[in-house]
Parts: structure tokens; C-alpha cells; sequence
């Protein structure tokens, strides 16, 4: 099952790349999201082979989930891997530089099941796949709109 988004920013491609590889921000925001995330590598700057380890609650159930960062290519794109027990992703953002001060944003999400657990557990995505094309689209624009406003707070 795949997601895709995209969205244009007012901002350089530098200044969007800063804001889609920090990752110190991306923890605090699950912690307020009710999410526990622990960091499972040792590295002291962004590269491949940070990780998490993520635990959450989600359809009533306790869900963990390992991230590890396997692309971090500046100011170009950024991917994770996720995996669990009951299923394996990637979550990938790539930045197009449209010119000097204008970025856009695709942010894409792929999951597939792994085994029968993880097939239980993506049906109901799957027949709610309409609107969550339409949650994930709000979201990605949701996020673009905070980067530029951020931004322009800072010009």
C-alpha cells in the first residue's frame, strides 16, 4: 500500500531540507503525540544508520515500530525504513529545487504486511483508502504551510 503527496514551499531548498531532516523536532512532536521513542544508535549527526525504536498505541493495541534512517542525501531527499512484526515500510522525502526560493515537497509512505497478522492489521487501511489518500494530502500541506511560515518568521 503506497502514499504519495506533494506541495509546493516559498523557501529555499536548503532551508526545507533543514526542516525534513530534523529529527530532534520529528521526536518531540511523537512525544506530545503520546508516542515513546527511544533512540537506538549512538551517531551524534544525521546519517544512515540512525535509528528508533517507537512504541504506540493504535486501534487499541500496542503497536512498536523500529525506524532507521537509510537515506539522508542533502538537500536532495531523506528515507526510512519501518518495520514490526507486522509489517515492513519505507518512508521517503524527496525535494525538487522549483527555483532559487521555491522547494516542493513529495513525501511518500509505502507498507506492505508481513505474514497474516499484518494483512489483519491493513485491511481496514485498505478500505479506508480514499480517505486516507485525502488525510495524508491535508497533512503533507499542513506541514509544507509550517515550514514556509517558519520560514518567512526567520526572513
Amino acid at each position: 500500500m503506497q502514499f504519495t503527496s506533494r506541495a509546493a514551499i516559498d523557501a529555499p531548498i536548503e532551508a526545507v531540507f533543514a526542516e525534513v531532516s530534523d529529527v530532534a523536532a520529528f521526536e518531540r512532536m511523537a512525544r506530545r503525540r503520546g508516542v515513546e521513542v527511544q533512540r537506538t544508535d549512538t551517531l551524534a549527526a544525521p546519517g544512515p544508520g540512525m535509528g528508533w525504536h517507537a512504541r504506540f498505541t493504535w486501534r487499541e493495541r500496542l503497536r512498536e515500530l523500529d525506524l532507521t534512517l537509510v537515506v539522508h542525501d542533502p538537500p536532495d531527499a531523506v528515507a526510512f525504513d519501518l518495520a514490526s512484526n507486522a509489517i515492513t515500510g519505507r518512508f521517503g522525502v524527496d525535494l525538487v529545487a522549483l527555483s532559487a526560493a521555491r522547494t516542493r515537497l513529495v513525501v511518500d509512505l509505502s507498507v506492505e504486511a508481513r505474514g497474516l497478522a499484518g494483512r489483519v492489521m491493513l485491511q481496514p487501511v485498505k478500505l479506508m483508502r480514499g480517505n486516507l489518500d485525502r488525510r495524508f494530502q491535508a497533512r503533507v500541506s499542513e506541514y509544507a504551510q509550517d515550514i514556509e511560515d517558519r520560514f518567512k518568521s526567520r526572513v
